[in-house]
């Protein structure tokens, strides 16, 4: 078994970014500039948002960020994004989610400059990500397409499974797998709360990407031997026996099913560094473009 390592990727395709932002300084253009708005005090969105502070200093991106109260009005929020949209020189800017409940997070994306949509949540990037055309891809699948080419797991042709239809990783991830592309030409099935007889399915994958939102979902009797998992679920489990007094785990029983997996994704420690490394990677994009 071989366990895909997210860390170590990551950092590969952070010392890339480095060099470009470099180069680009070198030749006195200026750096790229990320920005993120958080609104409220989410402890979760606060850790991540500061993930992404810290990884874009390291790479030479500048990084921002703006705080806003848990009343923020979904007018104020519309006016600074429009205000982040017409600044030259904020290259990319990400709303964290998830949103106080008063504001309705569809508008909200909707009114993003695709352009700068480093999230790739935008309409318009989705809608050119199907057609196979250039644009910023959310940066979960992003990362975990690049984990595949790093660990040079081979898609074309095998039997995908996605658990999970979400918006975000789900859904976007069955389309790139399936389209005409390196990482890609997989025959995909995209399973959900409905699917029927899922261990039957399950069993025929060759790599399965678990996003279902369940911890320890996937069990060893759902897989043959040989299976690729990308676990992207993390939870935190209370667990007595731990210093903090919790445990974090993905939506796959990683003990049982890593003895029949041939490649698997660690929780923590698999995707979660690489949706970060991925959101660098896509601010990059935004500026070249």
């Amino acid at each position: 078994m071989i366990l895909i390592d997210g860390k170590a990727a990551a950092a590969k395709l952070k010392k890339e970014i480095a060099t470009e932002v470099a180069a680009m300084i070198d030749k006195n253009q200026k750096a790229p500039h990320l920005v993120a708005i958080l609104v409220g005090d989410d402890p979760a969105s606060q850790t991540y948002v500061a993930s992404k502070e810290k990884a874009s200093r390291s790479v030479g991106i500048t990084s921002s960020i703006y705080r806003l109260s848990a009343k923020t009005s979904e007018k104020e929020l519309l006016e600074l994004i429009s205000f982040l949209n017409n600044d030259e020189d904020v290259d990319g800017f990400i709303v964290q989610l998830p949103l106080p409940d008063h504001i309705n997070v569809e508008k909200i994306i909707n009114s993003i400059d695709y352009r700068k949509d480093v999230d790739g949540f935008h309409p318009m990037n989705v809608g050119k990500m199907v057609l196979g055309e250039s644009a910023l891809i959310s940066a979960t699948p992003q990362g975990i397409l690049y984990l595949l080419e790093t660990y040079k797991i081979e898609t074309k042709g095998k039997n995908v499974v996605v658990l999970g239809r979400s918006n975000i990783v789900g859904t976007p991830m069955s389309i790139l797998l399936s389209r005409k592309s390196e990482q890609g030409d997989a025959t995909v099935t995209l399973c959900h709360s409905r699917t029927k007889n899922l261990s039957d399915i399950t069993k025929k994958a060759d790599i399965i990407i678990a996003a279902i939102g369940k911890p320890e979902f996937l069990k060893a009797d759902m897989v043959k031997k040989g299976v690729v998992i990308i676990d992207v679920g993390i939870h935190r489990i209370p667990d007595e026996k731990a210093a903090k007094g919790y445990r974090l785990t993905g939506d796959v029983d990683f003990a049982a099913v890593s003895k029949k997996a041939s490649h698997i994704t660690p929780v923590p420690g698999g995707v979660g560094p690489m949706t970060i490394a991925a959101l660098l990677k896509n601010t990059l994009l935004s500026t070249k473009k």
